[in-house]
């Protein structure tokens, strides 16, 4: 049986990362500027016009609303730009239309944590030319710390390896995972007792589970595949397929928001589950990564940091970290393991009363916490 402490990114991955790209074309394009900014970066066979990035540097660090000044200069002193175009995330961010070429990026084009791209496009009379860079933003705060008090504990069942939670309306819902012993569950608060069970196929290992309207939606991990079920009596109404690995799920308004263990989020529409968009999350210093089971709690994303005893709180619209709770003093590593009991995992929000619950694989309590400075 596979251990979800051991699992692990696939083997070996090449990452080929160009720290620069250029490009040349014979002719002026009027294509608006897609995605990041690299399509169509084509390098130039006969190595002619080629601009230079003076700034940014390569994976230069900012932090979010910071102005991010963008200088060029030709290779080729004998072409004469008439304009150099500027874009910033994928967006157009300025133009300039002499010497020197410099631009300044506004804030309100750097509202998002993560890895963006810088491109600039040299215009001349003969050619196009292009250049880019990527720069890594991070929050522009530090993350508070947060402690906790318990409220109240119940009791949890020791063979549930806990990979989704959520509460609504006086019902505690829980998904498990591990391969021949996933299930989706009905559970009563007060007693953990499992009042209604549907068990995955042996070879699906299960993951994250989130409400959205009456029906409950369930990811798999590595199997790139989920399910919808009918609320009330957890029929199947729908598969998803997805291309990433799935871990935690939560839902927000009219999206559902979907981690894979990395340190990106993942905006879904519920009805094709296609990514609408994508969120990178940092905080003043780093990317946070391996982002496991979610909840969207006033406001924030909460989300348990695998194989830690933190949760960190996520600004939905911009990305940055804006706390962690440090929950390793509620059930000890120690003590876990005299009991073969596994990490952290579970975050459950009963909305109507302003309780938070939380527990973790094969915890054999749940508790009710009260976040604390």
């Amino acid at each position: 049986m596979r251990i979800r402490s051991f699992r692990y990114f696939p083997g070996f991955t090449l990452l080929i990362i160009l720290s620069w790209i250029v490009s040349c074309s014979g002719s002026r394009s009027n294509q608006p500027e897609k995605g990041n900014g690299t399509s169509g970066n084509i390098p130039d066979p006969a190595g002619m016009a080629l601009i230079r990035m003076v700034s940014p540097s390569e994976n230069a660090e900012y932090k979010l609303k910071d102005q991010i000044k963008v200088r060029i200069e030709s290779e080729d002193k004998t072409v004469r730009f008439d304009s150099v175009k500027v874009y910033f995330d994928g967006h157009q961010a300025g133009v300039v239309r002499s010497e020197p070429w410099e631009c300044q990026v506004d804030p309100s084009f750097n509202t998002l944590t993560g890895r963006k791209s810088v491109k600039a496009v040299g215009y001349s009379k003969e050619k196009t030319c292009s250049v880019t860079r990527f720069v890594v933003v991070n929050s522009d705060i530090k993350p508070g710390k947060f402690t906790f008090s318990v409220v109240k504990t119940y009791p949890h069942d020791r063979e549930a390896f806990t990979q989704g939670l959520f509460y609504d309306n006086g019902v505690l819902y829980e998904g498990t995972g591990q391969e021949s012993g996933s299930s989706l569950r009905e559970v009563e608060l007060h007693t953990g007792k499992v009042m209604r069970q549907h068990n995955l196929d042996p070879s699906l290992f299960g993951e994250g589970i989130t409400l959205y309207k009456d029906r409950i939606y369930q990811v798999t991990w590595r199997n790139k595949v989920g399910f919808v079920y009918n609320r009330s009596d957890f029929r199947v109404l729908n598969r998803l397929y997805y291309q990433t690995e799935g871990w935690g799920l939560t839902t927000i308004g009219d999206r559902l928001v979907m981690s894979d263990g990395s340190n990106v989020l993942y905006f879904l529409d519920p009805e094709s589950f296609t990514v609408v968009s994508r969120l990178e999350v940092y905080d003043d210093e780093k990317k946070v990564d391996q982002l496991n089971e979610l909840e969207y709690i006033n406001g924030e994303i909460w989300a348990n940091i695998w194989m830690t005893d933190l949760i960190a709180r996520i600004d939905p619209a911009s990305g940055r970290v804006n706390s962690y709770i440090d929950l390793s003093k509620l059930y000890p590593e120690a003590k876990r393991r005299e009991v073969n009991a596994d990490v952290l995992n579970g975050i459950a929000w009963d909305s109507s009363n302003g309780r938070v619950f939380v527990t973790g694989k094969r915890w054999p309590q749940l508790y009710e916490i009260k976040v604390i400075k």
